[in-house]
Order: C-alpha cells, then structure tokens, then sequence
C-alpha cells in the first residue's frame, strides 16, 4: 500500500529580480492636446439612437399594417360563409319549387286542369332542310 508522508522541506520558486528604478526625467511630459472629437461620438451615438428608432417605428406599422388586412380577410371570409349558406338556402327553395308534384299540384287547383289522357308527341320539321 501506498502511504503519504507529510512534506518536510518546503521549496520556493526563485525569487525574480526587480526592475531598477527609472531614470527621472530630463524635460517634461508632453501636454495632452484637448480632445476635439467628444461632440462627434455623442453626435454618433444619438444618430445611431434615431435610426434604430425608425426602424422600430417602420416594423411597428408594417405590424399593424398586417393585422388591418387580417381583419378584413377574416371579414371578406365571413360573408363569403353567409353568402355561401344564403346560396344553398335559394338553391334548396329552387328545387321544391321546380318539383314535379308540386307543379301538378298546382296545375290541378290553380287552373282546374286533370291529368292528361294521354300523351301525344309531334315531330317538327326543321327549316333548314
């Protein structure tokens, strides 16, 4: 088995050497030149500010350009639903009306006419021959 005995001597890393002193200096630092370009940056970002806002104002209406067209789809196609249903409704009253029965019916008690003896069928010429 293996065993772990406490370290006896501790080791350090080699101390690093410092850097000597700078030498002073002969002649002055230089003076800063003011800064000229602080007006430009604000000027950029407000610009950057205003563009992103027109483009977020653009995408709002073209939203809601959008749902006023959904709204009327969705009302042209309610009509067409109501429209559609009138139609089979006429088209329902149509074909009771258009009946048999009914016409004969209304043959015999409207204007007093009976069923046929019997039926007789002509042959017509035709004008062109």
């Amino acid at each position: 088995m293996a065993s772990f005995a406490p370290a006896t001597a501790r080791s350090y890393a080699p101390a690093k050497p410092r850097r000597a002193p700078a030498p002073p200096r002969l002649e002055p630092r230089p003076a800063r030149a003011p800064r000229t370009q602080a007006r430009p940056r604000v000027a950029g970002g407000v610009l950057w500010i205003v563009i992103v806002a027109v483009l977020l104002s653009g995408i709002v209406a073209l939203n809601v350009a959008v749902l006023r067209l959904n709204m009327q789809v969705e009302q042209l196609d309610n009509q067409h639903d109501q429209l559609a249903s009138k139609r089979d409704g006429l088209q329902s009253q149509l074909s009771t009306a258009a009946a048999a029965g009914r016409i004969e019916e209304l043959a015999t008690r409207t204007f007093g006419l009976g069923a046929p003896d019997s039926t007789m069928y002509l042959k017509l010429k035709r004008h062109g021959r």
